[in-house]
């Protein structure tokens, strides 16, 4: 199926089903990174309305914003979720999870990717309204929905890959 297609599958019966049929593919770092930069890709666009608000209200230059924030979420969030899936890899075989380092990769890469549109709509709010109640609380909605995501999609992935039939 099409991430379209599986990003609603995720949003309206979880991301479970997804992630056990992405795992069922094999390893494939350049899948699980397709996934982490098109979340983080994203984001980064669902960002441009605040950054124009912010542009005209404090009478900064734009494009300057928008260079800043490319660099923010397209090179240095990917490090982080890269360093917090290597982490949440060790808890998880801390507490007798059976999983791999990919299978958490992509647990939390896919529960980002899965969450984004979220995140688009959260940039959105704030664009339209500033720093509005609503678009906080869209944030914590998006916060909220990719930790359940996360935490859901990283329960799968520590089953092991026999559990795939990988």
């Amino acid at each position: 199926m099409g991430v379209a297609a599986d990003i609603r599958r995720s949003l309206t019966g979880g991301p479970r089903p997804v992630v056990r049929e992405h795992l069922a593919r094999g390893e494939s770092e350049a899948h699980a990174l397709a996934l982490l930069m098109l979340g983080c890709g994203l984001v980064f666009v669902g960002q441009w309305p605040r950054l124009m608000r912010v542009a005209q209200e404090e009478g900064d230059d734009f494009a300057r914003l928008v260079a800043y924030a490319m660099l923010g979420w397209m090179m240095i969030w990917p490090l982080v979720l890269y360093g917090l899936a290597a982490l949440t890899h060790g808890v998880s075989r801390l507490l007798g999870g059976r999983g791999t380092p990919f299978g958490a990769r992509l647990a939390l890469f896919w529960s980002w990717l899965a969450a984004a549109p979220l995140g688009m709509l959260t940039g959105l709010l704030a664009g339209l309204s500033g720093s509005a109640a609503l678009a906080n609380l869209c944030g914590a909605l998006w916060i909220a929905v990719f930790a359940a995501f996360w935490w859901s999609s990283q329960r799968e992935a520590a089953r092991g890959p026999r559990a795939h039939g990988v």
